[in-house]
């Protein structure tokens, strides 16, 4: 099967496939090299790296549901100078590029991560700016305009490379969200994070989470998801990556219809660990019986 269809550039990343590994779900890549030949990977976006080591939460981190999954992880990472140090170098070894998500506290401390980052083996960052900013009273960077084009523009200042932000979905309006992080200059939108949700445990009458509430993905999202990739490609000009309960090929085409250019494959990849090569591989073969060039000429085709 000729896959030369699906070759795309998102951001000014080259890319093989618009099929990626979300952040969180897959780790630094090296962690599915024995399921899958990573160069089947259109790209890998790392779990999130922040200015210092986390734990995580404690208690019960992750909980099943009817059509997805509940976690309240808590960004539990190395830090970003042990990431630097010990794991940068074999996961851009990998034939695919690497982007690194970010989380942090302030807006000073994602320009620091930036610049940090800002090296040799780094295709583009990430920015999660579904975090707590501690310098206001902890409101969440991803519900106010103002906070996320602060911390976008923070990002943009310390770094050269492509700058994607990764937008809540608890928001009342995703537009202006987008609009936001755009005019202060993403190089692109990554949407949908989590959802908030939480779970009972109906015997110890308690909320079954460590955390209370935790983020919720998997196919459960995947509307609310492809909503608001409809609505944010159609009202801003940057690249738009599409994710939040895509499973199948057929998922990823729906996306990519409503707008965006690339997607990414998060929950799935715990009861597929081939996923993102199975969808990618799905995705030539549609472009093969459907007499299409290149996978990005659909690209918002549900729109026109």
């Amino acid at each position: 099967m000729n896959r030369n269809c699906l070759a795309v550039n998102f951001c000014g990343i080259a890319m093989k496939n618009p099929v990626m590994g979300a952040s969180g779900t897959f780790g630094f890549g090296t962690e599915y090299a024995d399921f899958m030949e990573l160069g089947e990977v259109g790209a890998v976006i790392s779990k999130g790296i922040t200015p210092l080591p986390r734990a995580g939460n404690p208690g019960i981190r992750i909980a099943e549901t009817a059509a997805g999954m509940l976690n309240c992880i808590g960004l539990e990472n190395p830090g970003v100078d042990v990431f630097l140090r010990d794991i940068l170098g074999k996961a851009a070894a990998l034939p695919t590029p690497l982007l690194v998500n970010i989380s942090a506290g302030s807006a000073e401390e994602y320009g620091l991560l930036a610049e940090k980052l800002d090296v040799a083996g780094v295709a583009g960052i990430e920015v999660n700016i579904s975090c707590p900013n501690v310098k206001e009273g902890g409101i969440v960077f991803g519900t106010d305009p103002k906070a996320a084009a602060a911390v976008t523009a923070a990002v943009k200042r310390h770094t050269k490379k492509p700058v994607i932000l990764k937008l809540s979905p608890n928001v009342t309006d995703i537009v202006v969200m987008a609009k936001a992080v755009e005019a202060a200059g993403a190089d692109g939108i990554s949407l949908i994070n989590t959802i908030t949700g939480m779970a009972i445990d109906i015997y110890s009458r308690r909320p079954l989470l460590g955390n209370i509430t935790g983020g919720l993905s998997g196919p459960a999202i995947k509307p609310v998801a492809l909503r608001m990739v409809w609505q944010t490609a159609r009202a801003v000009s940057v690249p738009v990556l599409g994710l939040g309960g895509i499973a199948t090929w057929q998922d990823a085409v729906e996306f990519m219809l409503a707008g965006a250019s690339a997607v990414a494959v998060g929950a799935c990849n715990f009861v597929n660990h081939r996923a993102v090569a199975d969808i990618a591989a799905g995705l030539a073969q549609y472009c093969q019986d459907e007499g299409i060039a290149n996978i990005r000429d659909i690209v918002g085709m549900a729109g026109k």
